[in-house]
C-alpha cells in the first residue's frame, strides 16, 4: 500500500481513497456493517463526500482490523483506567514509521538534522502511546546523544536548553506540560535560553490540567516563554497513523495521503462550505489495515488547503450510529 506516498494530484488522492474504501468495506467487518447500515452501495460511491466516515467512538468498543492480517501492536488513547479507551491495532508498523518520517520531512525537515527532546509526562507514564512511538522513532532516526525525555525535572531541561543553544533542537511537548515548565522555570528565577534554532512542537492535551485558553493564547505564551518564533503544532490521534502540522497561526496542513473534511455537526452526511465551522472528518490512507475514514469529535474549519481545530463537540452521539457502538 506504499502507493499512497506517491500521491501527487487530486485525482491520485480520489483514486487511492476509492480503492482503499472498497478494500476496507470488503475486509474490515465493523466498517462493512456500518456502511451497510447506512444503505450505501460501494460500487456507486465515486466522490469523497459519498464515502461513509466511521464514528471514532467505534475504536472504544470494537477491534477495527483487516481480517487478512494480525496485529500484536496496538495504540491506546490517554485517560484514566476507569475510562473506556480507544484501541487502534497496528498490522504494519513500517507503514506508520514511513508516514511519520515523510510527514515530518515535508513540514519540518529531515529528522537526522535535529536533536529531539520530549516533555510528555502524561504519555510517558502510560503504555501504548502512538505519540511516544512517534517521538521514539524520530529520536532513533536522529541518533543524537543529547536526545531524551523529561518528566518533571524542569531545571535539568532548562540547563540542557542552555547547553544546546547553538544546535538545532526540537522540543515536543504536551500543552499543559510546556506551561508547567515555564511556570516552574519562572518560580526558580531561571530563564529559557532564547535560540533561533529552538523549535517547540506542542501536541495539544490540556485535558483539564490547566485553565482553558484559546490556541492563539497558548501559542503566544509559548512564544514569549521559550523566546522563539518557531512554535509549531502537531495534530493526530490514537486512531490515525498520519500527522498534520501547523507552522503558525493555528493553521494545519496535511501530508498528501491525508485529508480533512468538515461535516455538519448535526447532520453527519452533509458537508460545510469552506470557512464554515463543523465537525472534522479525516481521511488517513496510512490506516490501510483499520479504517481510513474517521468521523472525529473535533470542531474545525477549512480555508484553502489548510484547516483549523477549534475545540470539541459537546455531545458524543452521532445520529444513526448507536446500533453499532454497543
Amino acid at each position: 500500500m506504499e502507493y499512497i506516498f506517491n500521491i501527487q494530484t487530486e485525482q491520485d488522492f480520489l483514486e487511492a481513497s476509492l480503492k482503499t474504501f472498497r478494500y476496507q468495506y470488503g475486509n474490515v467487518e465493523i466498517y462493512r456493517k456500518f456502511v451497510d447500515f447506512l444503505k450505501v452501495t460501494p460500487d456507486e460511491v465515486n466522490r469523497l463526500e459519498e464515502i461513509p466516515f466511521l464514528p471514532i467512538e467505534m475504536f472504544k468498543n470494537h477491534q477495527i482490523l483487516d481480517k487478512n492480517v494480525s496485529a500484536d501492536l496496538y495504540f491506546q488513547s490517554s485517560g484514566t483506567t476507569q475510562m473506556n479507551l480507544s484501541k487502534h491495532f497496528i498490522a504494519d508498523q513500517n507503514l506508520y514509521e514511513e508516514s511519520i518520517y515523510k510527514s515530518f520531512e515535508q513540514f519540518i525537515g529531515k529528522p537526522e538534522d535535529f536533536i529531539f527532546l520530549g516533555l510528555l509526562p502524561s504519555y510517558l507514564e502510560k503504555q501504548n502511546s502512538s505519540l511516544i512511538y512517534m517521538v521514539d522513532y524520530l529520536m532513533k532516526k536522529s541518533a543524537k546523544s543529547e536526545n531524551g525525555y523529561f518528566l518533571y525535572n524542569h531545571s535539568e531541561l532548562c540547563e540542557l536548553l542552555h547547553q544546546l543553544k547553538d544546535k538545532k533542537v526540537i522540543l515536543f511537548g504536551v500543552s499543559f506540560a510546556l506551561l508547567d515548565f515555564l511556570d516552574s522555570v519562572e518560580s526558580m528565577n531561571l530563564s529559557v535560553a532564547g535560540s533561533p534554532d529552538l523549535t517547540i512542537i506542542e501536541t495539544g492535551g490540556m485535558k483539564g490540567r490547566k485553565e482553558e485558553m484559546t490556541k492563539d493564547e497558548l501559542l503566544k505564551i509559548l512564544q514569549n516563554g521559550f523566546k522563539t518564533d518557531k512554535i509549531y503544532s502537531e495534530y493526530s490521534m490514537t486512531e490515525l497513523l498520519s500527522q498534520a502540522y501547523s507552522l503558525g497561526n493555528n493553521e494545519y496542513e496535511c501530508p498528501k495521503w491525508m485529508r480533512v473534511m468538515v461535516r455538519n455537526a448535526e447532520d453527519p452526511l452533509t458537508y460545510e462550505k469552506e470557512g464554515r465551522t463543523g465537525a472534522i472528518n479525516i481521511i488517513d490512507l496510512a490506516n490501510t489495515h483499520s479504517c481510513s475514514f474517521i468521523a472525529t469529535q473535533d470542531l474545525g474549519k477549512i480555508t484553502g488547503n489548510k484547516f483549523q481545530v477549534l475545540g470539541r463537540i459537546d455531545h458524543s452521539d452521532i445520529r444513526g450510529c448507536s446500533l453499532l457502538v454497543s
